[in-house]
């Protein structure tokens, strides 16, 4: 099966080495890739927001399956664009995709369908925000409704954060994104991550994890993509999931399908658990980053053709997913100055001997220059490791971390300390 992967981060080096074990497997390529990605696929440089130029080299490469792994092309339209042109892709149509491209779409279809989640409303302008924020109070949260690589959520526990916070998506701070901000009620408890694979009718469950959006320990400090997963999460029982399964996947499901937006590919379910079970956050159209690199690690089946499946709409036809008990725990090492400006450029040195047992360095913002491996953007490689047991896996995972050599980067050194209090 002749593969094409869009994306060059992260999430994407993941999903390149979960594929590439795959016997199904044919020509495998990656639009832009990166040099981790380099290892099992071809990596083209081709304007990913040229879809005629992505449709043309689909065609000459005769590609069987095309897999998005970021949002931002899905919001684009590229999902469509492919399948106009008959080309099988896994990803999110441009209006399905609007589950990420807007915070207050999702909501209606929370409203609609009945779906827990979070009170919420809607605003266009700063000043009925701020009337809105004075008359509800603190903690609240404020989103800005598009797309904002993670960063345009914020947590207030006072209003004048809040209103501050409603200033910075007015004023532009998180771009086009900002141009509408939503506000909603604060939830208290544990977050989780959920994922699912759907094809526009069925969905089948993969596995949960637990991010880490702080930049520092202890979740302190400004939110970020994500500075670390693991999974399981052991806050996501199977009550839990049987739960997330019935009251939140199915009917967001059921509820895309009746407006005539069906949705196919990842569905993340952001959740929050507390004592009356989970609630809906938000919504991803794709694999969480890093909890990707920890689901790719526990996965045991083949991951190529259930992709196709749910590509084609033929997910009823799968097996069902196998996956190690192991669990499996990722470190991201971030370049000083992230979540605001990297610092870029720096050398990287070691993967090699970082690389041991149970232990895989998955390449997020990373570029080769004359030969040399270098920093090239905020997230910059994901120590992932399995084990045992979980101490295990973070054992090897920092271990691995000791070993390389990039002075620029940093990390956050307390990854998985809600799940080992738990154990504790």
């Amino acid at each position: 099966m002749n593969t094409l992967l869009i994306g060059s981060g992260g999430r994407e080096h993941a999903l390149a080495w979960k594929i590439a074990q795959s016997d199904r497997l044919g020509k495998f390529f990656a639009v832009p890739g990166n040099p981790g990605i380099a290892d099992h696929a071809e990596c083209v440089q081709l304007d990913v927001s040229d879809h005629a130029q992505i449709v043309a080299f689909c065609k000459d490469e005769s590609i069987d399956l095309v897999v998005v792994g970021p949002e931002a092309p899905l919001v684009a339209g590229l999902a469509d664009d492919l399948r106009a042109a008959g080309i099988p892709c896994f990803g999110a149509s441009k209006d399905a995709a609007q589950l990420e491209g807007s915070k207050a779409f999702t909501k209606e279809i929370c409203d609609l369908k009945n779906i827990p989640t979070a009170g919420w409303a809607r605003f266009n302008n700063a000043p009925k925000a701020k009337a809105y924020l004075r008359s509800k109070g603190a903690p609240i949260v404020i989103k800005a409704d598009g797309l904002a690589a993670g960063k345009g959520v914020t947590v207030a526990e006072t209003v004048d954060q809040a209103c501050a916070a409603v200033d910075d998506c007015f004023e532009g701070l998180f771009g086009s994104a900002g141009a509408e901000v939503v506000v909603e009620d604060f939830l208290s408890g544990e977050e989780a991550s959920f994922f699912c694979l759907c094809d526009g009718r069925t969905a089948v469950a993969l596995a949960g994890a637990q991010d880490h959006k702080r930049v520092g320990d202890g979740d302190v400090g400004p939110n970020t993509g994500g500075m670390g997963a693991y999974s399981p999460a052991p806050v996501l029982t199977d009550k839990h999931i049987e739960t997330v399964m019935t009251r939140i996947i199915q009917p967001t499901l059921d509820g895309m399908a009746e407006r005539g937006t069906p949705f196919t590919g990842v569905l993340y379910a952001g959740l929050m658990i507390d004592e009356e079970g989970p609630k809906l956050i938000e919504y991803n159209v794709r694999f969480g980053d890093p909890e990707c690199q920890v689901l790719m690690v526990r996965l045991k089946s083949d991951l190529l053709p259930v992709l196709h499946a749910a590509a084609l709409g033929r997910l009823a036809e799968c097996e069902e997913l196998e996956w190690t008990e192991q669990p499996a725990l990722t470190v991201v090492m971030a370049a000083e100055g992230y979540p605001g400006t990297p610092k870029k450029g720096g050398a990287i040195a070691g993967l090699n001997e970082a690389a041991g047992e149970g232990v895989t360095i998955f390449h997020a913002g990373t570029a080769l220059k004359s030969g040399q491996l270098v920093a090239s953007g905020g997230r910059v490689l994901n120590v992932t490791a399995n084990g045992a047991t979980l101490e295990q896996a973070r054992e090897r995972a920092y271990g691995a971390i000791e070993r390389i050599d990039w002075p620029d980067g940093f990390y956050r050194s307390d990854i998985a300390w809600r799940a080992l209090k738990r154990e504790g």
